[in-house]
């Protein structure tokens, strides 16, 4: 029990104007719970709501690796502590896929009225990551061609689905980007293993049947 409540301590611990440390945030992810991280780009200091990347026009601004590039998501802790040390105030970027989570997102009305449709039927989720605009239910990893095979059995696929696999990569909490806060909207549980997340097949499936019974039309966010 000690060791499990450290754990917990490291990931919730806080800094001096009350928001979780990043660093201690990022180590958890990569050396307890073996997700390979890197640091996000920051956002332009020209201008707090835009992003510190070349693209003028960034779809996703400070929610994406830059410089290093994604191939450099890693689990060693020595790294780890370098780049929040040297970038203490960088959003925190997951690799997906792989041994990692992947994830499904959509705009974050339709996916708060889906979990409820989904809590009301008794579904299992694990972590959902919420930003401003789009929420992402963690689903372990997947195959490009599973994911082909499971898309090609379905009527119908709202257009505003994404789908973070391999190669891919979502912003974790505690990060704060020029788009706002990201969140924990389903907190993962604290203790020493990583969280359990459901197959991509269940979640897929049930949001699906979640937007097509209560009628919701989610844009093409």
């Amino acid at each position: 029990m000690r060791e499990i409540l450290g754990r917990r301590r490291r990931l919730l611990s806080k800094r001096s104007d009350g928001r979780p440390e990043l660093i201690s945030a990022a180590l958890t992810f990569a050396t307890e719970w073996q997700w390979p991280v890197l640091p996000g780009v920051a956002a332009d200091p020209q201008g707090r709501d835009r992003c510190g990347c070349p693209d003028p026009e960034c779809t996703v601004p400070g929610a994406h690796p830059f410089d290093p590039g994604l191939l450099a998501a890693t689990t060693d802790e020595r790294m780890v502590r370098w780049w929040w040390a040297n970038r203490p105030a960088a959003p925190i970027i997951l690799a997906t896929g792989g041994k990692a989570p992947c994830a499904v997102s959509l705009p974050a009305l339709p996916a708060a009225q889906a979990l409820d449709v989904l809590d009301r039927k008794g579904m299992r989720l694990g972590p959902v990551v919420a930003s401003p605009t789009r929420w992402a239910l963690l689903v372990k990893p997947y195959s490009m061609e599973q994911l082909g095979e499971l898309l090609y059995a379905q009527d119908f696929v709202p257009g505003s689905l994404r789908f973070h696999g391999e190669g891919g990569y979502l912003a974790l909490p505690p990060s704060d980007t020029p788009q706002g806060e990201i969140r924990w909207e389903r907190a993962p549980l604290p203790g020493s293993a990583a969280p359990w997340v459901p197959d991509v097949e269940a979640v897929v499936d049930a949001v699906v049947e979640a937007l097509t019974r209560t009628g919701v039309s989610a844009p093409e966010l």
